[in-house]
């Protein structure tokens, strides 16, 4: 521990019957943690600098705070954290709590601050906030943020599966996209990197005043080829663990369900599961809200206006939700989802379209869910032929 520091709260931050629980809040970032507790019976907040990543020494800190409250009160002292969501990911709350600690990870855009264009933001004011959040909700109010549910370790690894494919279809772009733009230059347009022989058709390129490429723009050419084919072989190979993980030994999978109806396939399937069907949600509001497809109306007085999607949830799963919803309308025209889109947009074109397969989108993810948990298969869905 670095320093530590006392901030005085008023009186009424004192929580009655929690008297016995030592409340602390992490402020995390690369250099370093800074720790603001409150211990039962007292009216001061307390910060502590911690070195960043250092859990060993979050540990022993969280320690001397417990064993000072107990002596303090003659009596055990339960210890209670909360920390924002972030690049940390997951492990710190991990650590805790095999240590013994009740962790929070809360989402850091639930908490309230004040809506003053300038407002001051330090480490010492975002831990006070992070505190009193944690004490509210801790006396029973969950309205004050929103708490995240971390998944298993082994839940987490699997979500890999299905996000590295796009992060390697991005640089397959790219590579793609540079070796065009150097052709281009050239003078050359018909020329297509992915295609298998892209290495013998190379050398049989002209320019466009009918020269044979410059020897160092092939050369730059080819180096960009050897990177572009190491991420095609990887993308086989993260689709093959793929294919490989979808093959259960029970066709009753929920992965294996979802890619029994027309339209959805391994990667579909993949995303859907990974990224949001394999949790547990008590309606399909918290469903929508995850995705961040739930509506954020603007109601006040005679105003009364809607402003969209909130997008507030997993930006994977919405995605695909809405692409999953176009091919949902083309593969499933009988289906009472489609039925309901098409008449609700005729032929209207546009933004009203775009609207309405987001409102879509919605609905299908509840439909799915349904799916993989009750055995309801969508009204008017095709399944596959086994």
């Amino acid at each position: 521990m670095r320093h530590a520091s006392t901030i005085p709260v008023p009186d009424r931050t004192g929580i009655a019957g929690d008297c016995a629980t030592l409340f602390v809040s992490l402020e995390l970032s690369r250099s370093t943690w800074v720790a603001t507790s409150l211990a039962p019976g007292s009216t001061k907040m307390s910060k502590h600098t911690l070195a960043g990543g250092n859990g060993r020494e979050l540990l022993d800190l969280l320690t001397r705070l417990k064993t000072r409250a107990e002596q303090r009160i003659a009596a055990p002292v339960g210890v209670v954290t909360i920390h924002e969501v972030g690049l940390d990911g997951f492990w710190i709350h991990r650590l805790l709590e095999a240590n013994g600690v009740e962790s929070h990870v809360v989402d850091p855009a639930s908490i309230a601050v004040p809506r003053r264009h300038r407002r001051a933001k330090t480490d010492a004011i975002d831990g006070e906030t992070l505190l009193r959040t944690l004490m509210a909700w801790q006396r029973g109010e969950p309205r004050v943020c929103a708490m995240t549910v971390p998944p298993s370790p082994s839940e987490e690894d699997r979500r890999r599966i299905s996000r590295e494919p796009a992060t390697l279809l991005r640089e397959r772009i790219q590579h793609t996209n540079r070796v065009r733009g150097l052709l281009f230059g050239q003078g050359i347009t018909n020329y297509n990197p992915l295609h298998k022989n892209r290495r013998e058709s190379l050398g049989e390129l002209r320019t466009g005043d009918g020269r044979s490429l410059p020897t160092h723009v092939k050369a730059e050419i080819l180096r960009e080829i050897d990177r572009l084919e190491l991420v095609l072989r990887q993308i086989s190979e993260v689709e093959a663990e793929r294919d490989e993980m979808l093959r259960p030994a029970e066709a009753s999978s929920p992965a294996a369900l979802l890619m029994r109806l027309k339209g959805i396939g391994a990667e579909f399937a993949t995303v859907l599961y990974f990224e949001g069907l394999f949790r547990h949600f008590e309606n399909r509001r918290q469903l929508s809200a995850y995705a961040g497809l739930a509506p954020s109306p603007w109601k006040s007085g005679s105003i009364d206006q809607e402003q969209g999607i909130s997008k507030a949830g997993n930006p994977r799963l919405r995605t695909t939700m809405v692409e999953l919803a176009w091919m949902w309308v083309r593969y499933q025209p009988d289906s009472a989802l489609s039925g309901w889109f098409r008449q609700r947009v005729g032929s209207e074109r546009g933004r009203t379209r775009r609207i309405a397969i987001v409102a879509l989108a919605r609905k299908l993810l509840i439909a799915l869910a349904r799916y993989i948990n009750h055995g309801e298969i969508p009204e008017g869905a095709v399944v596959k032929p086994d």
